[in-house]
C-alpha cells in the first residue's frame, strides 16, 4: 500500500500529464493557438492559452469530449531531449513563440521536452507513460490570466481542470465541489446580511454589516482575552509611515503589492503593508535589557496590499484587511519555548472555531538567505523541537523558507476537507538585522534580539469567509450575529415578547421580536432561513406560564421550556464556546 507521500506525488505526477493532455486536447481543436504554461495545482490542474476569442462553455464541452478520445486512443508519452538551438528551432517551427520565450530563459545546454502524437511540450516532467493512464478527469472552468503573471503582457485564457487516480475520488471531488457552491461566502454573506463591497469604494475593500460586524467583535473579543492570558500586550499603530521607514525595511525593494505614495510638507508617505517595523520603533523606543525578554506584543492591524482586480475574491483575497498580527523578540535560550507557546495558542483558538485537522509545514534555508548560517539552524532546531514537544505531525518543506528565515505554517482543513492557510510563525534575522535591534546582554555587551512574526488566524476577513463556507452559515450559538428570535404568534402577545427581548438584551444575548403580522409558519421559515439558532415562540398559553416553545434550528421542536433554566443552558453554552446546541 502506498503512503500519503506517494499518493501525492503519483497524483502531481498525473495531474501534470493531465494538463498536457487538455494542451493537446486545444491545439488540436483550435490549431491556431499559443500555449502557455500548464502547470498540476493542488486539487488539479490549469493551462493558459493565447487566442484571440475566448472559449465559450461549448468549447469546454468539446476539449473535454476531446481529451477522453485522446486518452482511449492510448498514445505514448516519450521524452525527448534536443540541445538548446534545436529545441528553440523546433518550437519556433510549429509557432509556439510562448515556449521559445520560456526556453530561451529557463532551457540548459540539454532541452527536456515530452511529445504525445503530434503534441509536444517544452518540461522537465515526469509524466505517466501514455494518455491512456489518464482516465478520470474532468474540465472545470476558465479564467482571465496574464502572461507571467504580467499585467502589461499578453492576456491569456486559462482552463482548470481536475484528474484522479481513480472515478470514486473524482465523483467524490466533484460532489464536494458542488457543496462548496452552497457555502460559498460572497453568496450567503448577501443573503445573510453579513458584509457588501461597492464598486464606488473599490475592489477589495469591505463593508462589514451590523451581523458581520456583530461576528467580527466576538472574534476579536475571544483573541484579546487569550493574547493577555498568553502574556501578550497590545499595541496600537497608525496606518501611513514615512516612506523612509519602508525603505529601511525593505518593502520598497522586495515588495510588489504596495500602493503609490502620497507628499504631505513635502515628506513621503506610504499606506502600511504590514505591521512589523511600528513594533519594531516601539522596541527601539528605548534600550532594552535582557531581563525584559522576551517582549510579546500583539495587534489587530488593519494593512492595505495592492492585489490585481482578476485575483480578488470575495473576503479571501482583499486589499484592505486586518491581521491578527503578534511580534516576540527574545534571546536565544527563549526561542524554543517562545515558538512552543505561539504552537499552542494557535492550536487552542483554531480548535475553539472547530477546526483539529492540520496539515503543519516546516520550511528551512533557501538557497539565498540573510543571516548567519549558525543562527538558521538554531531556529531551525528550536522550530522543528517545537512542534515535536506539541505533538504535531509535520512535512519539511526543505529550501521553501523566505530569505529572512525559517518558518511553521498550519494550515486548517475545513468541513469539506479543504485546506486553508492560517497560522503562520516565521522566524526574522532580516529586520532586527536592518533596523539593528539590540539588547543589553547579562554580559554587558550589546545582543541582537530574535524577532519571531506570528499570526494565528491569519487575516479576520479571510478567517470570516472560511468560517462562513465552513460552517455554511449556521454560525455556533456563540457567534451567531442573532443568536435568539422570539415570535409573538398575535399582537396581543407582542408585549410578553418585549418584555423576554428586554430579558435576554440584560443577559448580553443578541435578539430581537419578528412581530410582523405574518402567520406564525412564515416567521419559523424565515428564522430557519436566516439560521437564527434559537427560536421562540410565544402565545397565550406560554404568556399564562412565563415560558416558550423552543425550537432549534437544524434540530427543530424541542417543546415548552421555562426561562430561567434557558437563560442558564444557553450562558454556559456560550461560555463554553460550545459548537452544538444541546438543550
Amino acid at each position: 500500500m502506498k503512503g500519503k507521500s506517494e499518493d501525492r506525488e503519483a497524483l502531481h505526477i498525473l495531474r501534470h500529464s493531465a494538463a498536457h493532455l487538455l494542451a493537446h486536447a486545444v491545439t488540436e481543436l483550435f490549431p491556431d493557438v499559443q500555449v502557455g504554461i500548464g502547470p498540476a495545482i493542488e486539487n488539479g490542474f490549469y493551462y493558459d492559452f493565447l487566442r484571440d476569442t475566448s472559449f465559450t462553455p461549448e468549447d469546454l464541452v468539446a476539449i473535454e469530449a476531446k481529451m477522453f478520445k485522446l486518452s482511449q486512443q492510448d498514445v505514448p508519452i516519450e521524452r525527448v531531449m534536443l540541445p538548446k538551438e534545436e529545441a528553440v528551432k523546433l518550437f519556433q517551427g510549429i509557432g509556439q513563440t510562448l515556449k521559445v520565450e520560456l526556453i530561451q530563459e529557463k532551457g540548459g545546454e540539454e532541452v527536456s521536452s515530452y511529445r504525445q502524437g503530434e503534441f509536444i511540450d517544452f518540461c522537465l516532467g515526469p509524466h505517466m507513460d501514455s494518455t491512456g493512464e489518464i482516465k478520470h478527469f474532468k474540465v472545470l472552468s476558465s479564467s482571465g490570466a496574464y502572461w507571467k503573471g504580467d499585467e502589461t503582457s499578453h492576456q491569456l485564457q486559462r482552463i482548470y481542470g481536475t484528474a484522479f487516480l481513480s472515478q470514486e475520488d473524482l465523483d467524490n471531488y466533484l460532489a464536494l465541489l458542488e457543496e462548496a457552491k452552497k457555502r460559498d461566502h460572497r453568496k450567503l454573506g448577501v443573503e445573510l446580511d453579513l458584509f457588501s463591497f461597492n464598486d464606488s469604494l473599490g475592489g477589495g475593500l469591505i463593508l462589514w454589516h451590523p451581523k458581520g460586524g456583530a461576528i467580527r467583535s466576538e472574534i476579536e473579543d475571544f483573541w484579546r482575552d487569550e493574547h493577555f492570558k498568553a502574556g501578550y500586550d497590545l499595541l496600537y499603530s497608525p496606518h501611513v509611515a514615512k516612506l523612509d521607514v519602508w525603505r529601511t525595511s525593505g518593502h520598497t525593494e522586495f515588495y510588489d503589492a504596495l500602493y503609490p505614495t502620497f507628499k504631505r510638507d513635502n515628506i513621503e508617505y506610504q499606506l502600511k503593508p504590514m505591521n512589523c517595523p511600528f513594533h519594531i520603533m516601539v522596541y527601539k523606543n528605548r534600550q532594552r535589557s535582557y531581563r525584559e525578554l522576551p517582549l510579546r506584543w500583539a495587534e489587530l492591524g488593519t494593512v492595505y496590499r495592492y492585489e490585481r482586480s482578476g485575483v480578488l475574491h470575495g473576503l479571501l483575497r482583499v486589499r484592505g484587511f486586518t491581521q491578527d498580527d503578534a511580534h516576540i523578540f527574545c534571546r536565544g535560550d527563549q526561542l524554543e519555548e517562545e515558538i512552543r507557546k505561539a504552537i499552542a495558542l494557535a492550536v487552542k483558538m483554531l480548535s475553539s472555531f472547530g477546526f483539529t485537522e492540520y496539515d503543519v509545514f516546516l520550511s528551512t534555508c533557501p538557497e539565498k538567505y540573510c543571516g548567519a548560517l549558525e543562527d538558521w539552524g538554531k531556529a531551525t532546531k528550536a522550530l522543528e523541537d517545537a512542534l515535536k514537544t506539541e505533538g504535531l505531525e509535520y512535512r519539511i518543506d526543505e529550501g521553501e523558507g523566505v530569505f529572512y528565515g525559517p518558518k511553521i505554517d498550519i494550515k486548517i482543513k475545513d468541513a469539506l476537507q479543504r485546506s486553508w492557510q492560517c497560522t503562520t510563525i516565521q522566524l526574522d534575522f532580516n529586520l532586527a538585522e536592518r533596523f539593528e535591534l539590540s539588547y543589553v546582554g547579562e554580559d554587558g555587551k550589546f545582543h541582537r534580539p530574535f524577532m519571531i512574526h506570528r499570526a494565528l488566524l491569519g487575516s479576520l476577513e479571510r478567517f470570516f469567509g472560511v468560517l462562513i463556507e465552513h460552517y455554511n452559515g449556521n454560525f455556533p450559538l456563540w457567534l451567531a450575529p442573532v443568536q435568539v428570535v422570539i415570535l409573538p404568534i398575535a399582537d396581543r402577545h407582542n408585549d410578553y415578547a418585549a418584555s423576554l427581548a428586554a430579558k435576554f438584551k440584560e443577559a448580553r444575548l443578541r435578539s430581537f421580536v419578528d412581530n410582523r403580522r405574518e402567520k406564525i409558519g412564515y416567521k419559523i421559515r424565515d428564522a430557519e432561513t436566516h439560521k437564527i439558532p434559537l427560536i421562540l415562540i410565544v402565545g397565550d398559553k406560554e404568556v399564562e406560564r412565563n415560558s416558550a416553545s423552543l425550537r432549534v434550528h437544524t434540530q427543530g421542536d424541542k417543546g415548552e421550556i421555562q426561562l430561567n433554566d434557558f437563560l442558564d443552558k444557553v450562558n454556559n453554552l456560550i461560555q463554553n464556546k460550545s459548537l452544538s446546541v444541546n438543550l
